[in-house]
């Protein structure tokens, strides 16, 4: 039997983005929707329910008296759970939503384990296997890339970060205890500078697709991938400063106190739930420091891609867009 369907409501279209993204605060808005860490909880049935609801109403039919909240609710259970150029639903460890659960216990075993190498070499290794997961779950899926390229990037990463760790680890023996945690955010900086680049090297070769602002295809660029590139390392390296900065200072002032001596088996837990706290806010802060769509001038173009557009449109594309991944 066809269900009967209803057509959308008027003048809803469900990709439009419920609050202005060209904003910081509308960007931050949208982040704390999708990456909340509560859909992580959602069974599979009801993703895949929203995703043919989703699907549905962009084709302009609806189950009959479904509401504008629960088309909305919907969207969210769909940009939290599937990738958003290739519709396919995305891994759990890698999904943004993840990011708080999964980074509080790494940063917090981060954090606390930093003493012994083996420590910091377990923990980093842990903590790269993860990053691996979550950049090629968010690459942009229109730049495949091959299982040989995804290990020598988790390799490069995974050196680099137990290098860094290592390396300050035993020049730090010396120093103030309180630069001693602060090795394992080096580290992860560090790492994030080579794993991301690595992961996406596709799009640093050949370029991600660019478009004008109707979403009109207009070739290639390279110098796009680039910027999206960066944009990304700095807003992952923006999502750990702060717990990783911030709490090794709340920490070394709290253990001195006679009781926080007493519980030392609680540290690390206590640890993983402060950032825990951090990351809340930091998840969504730093995927907003950027537009998802990013712009690029059409003067900062490669020369050639520059004038195939102004021979096809002349000065009527004065900006391209693409995503930047996440």
């Amino acid at each position: 039997t066809h269900t009967k369907m209803a057509t959308v409501p008027l003048g809803f279209n469900i990709d439009a983005p419920r609050w202005d993204q060209s904003t910081f605060v509308g960007r931050l808005k949208h982040f704390l929707n999708i990456t909340d860490p509560r859909t992580v909880l959602v069974p599979e049935k009801e993703l895949d329910r929203a995703k043919a609801l989703v699907e549905g109403c962009r084709a302009g039919l609806v189950p009959p008296g479904s509401s504008r909240e629960q088309l909305l609710y919907a969207k969210k259970l769909y940009d939290s759970a599937f990738h958003p150029d290739s519709g396919e639903k995305m891994n759990l460890i890698g999904r943004m939503s993840f990011q708080v659960p999964g980074g509080m216990a790494l940063t917090g075993c981060m954090l606390q384990f930093y003493r012994t190498v083996p420590a910091v070499v377990f923990w980093q290794w842990v903590n790269q296997s993860f990053n691996a997961i979550v950049n090629y779950t968010n690459r942009n899926a229109a730049s495949p890339i091959s299982l040989r390229q995804i290990g020598v990037a988790y390799v490069m990463a995974t050196g680099t970060a137990l290098a860094t760790a290592v390396g300050l680890n035993l020049y730090t023996k010396r120093a103030p205890p309180l630069l001693a945690r602060w090795v394992p955010f080096a580290a992860v900086a560090a790492a994030n500078c080579v794993n991301i680049p690595m992961m996406r090297q596709q799009e640093i070769i050949n370029g991600v697709t660019v478009t004008d602002e109707d979403n009109n295809e207009l070739g290639c660029s390279r110098k796009a991938a680039a910027k999206g590139i960066a944009q990304v390392v700095v807003s992952r390296i923006t999502m750990a400063a702060p717990g990783m900065i911030i709490l090794p200072i709340i920490m070394e002032r709290l253990e001195k106190f006679p009781f926080m001596q007493r519980i030392r088996v609680l540290h690390g837990p206590l640890q993983v739930l402060l950032c825990g706290g951090f990351l809340l806010f930091m998840v969504p802060a730093a995927c907003a420091l950027f537009p998802q769509r990013c712009s690029l001038a059409l003067a900062d173009l490669e020369l050639e891609l520059r004038d195939s557009i102004v021979a096809k449109h002349g000065d009527k594309v004065p900006y391209v867009y693409f995503n930047k991944g996440l």
